[in-house]
């Protein structure tokens, strides 16, 4: 619980430190859509971290199969939230160098998510299985 609240708290300081420096830019179509992804993809993914509690872990384990929220649908939300709030803060920023960022931590996150997978299934079993066929990444 507690890594979760630190990491928690390293993302939303970024974040308001971030909106900090937004009132000194000049606003446009791609700003204002880039922003709109950037604050929704936050919030689902502070949502996500909270909902996914105790059961968060830098390294994977297997405290708890968390299948219900955001992950009845998506078993990796964080990454793939992550993905798309790295997207909206490339458009906000217009810097597209964050784009590449963004296609370098995809395989990394494919990766850990099979790590992952593997620890859950060891530990689950047919649950695991079962959870996985209905959901998506």
């Amino acid at each position: 619980m507690k890594t979760n609240l630190i990491t928690l708290g390293i993302v939303l300081v970024g974040a308001m430190l971030m909106g900090v420096q937004m009132w000194n830019i000049e606003w446009n179509a791609v700003r204002i859509a880039g922003a709109a992804i950037a604050v929704a993809s936050l919030a689902l993914l502070v949502v996500a971290r909270l909902h996914l509690g105790a059961a968060f872990s830098v390294r994977p384990r297997a405290k708890k199969l968390v299948t219900t929220g955001i992950y009845s649908r998506v078993r990796n939300p964080i990454y793939v939230v992550g993905e798309i709030f790295l997207v909206g803060v490339s458009m906000l920023l217009e810097r597209w160098e964050v784009l590449l960022l963004a296609a370098a931590l995809v395989p990394l996150q494919v990766v850990r998510a099979k790590k992952e997978e593997q620890v859950l299934t060891a530990a689950f079993g047919e649950e695991y299985l079962r959870y996985k066929a209905g959901t998506w990444f």
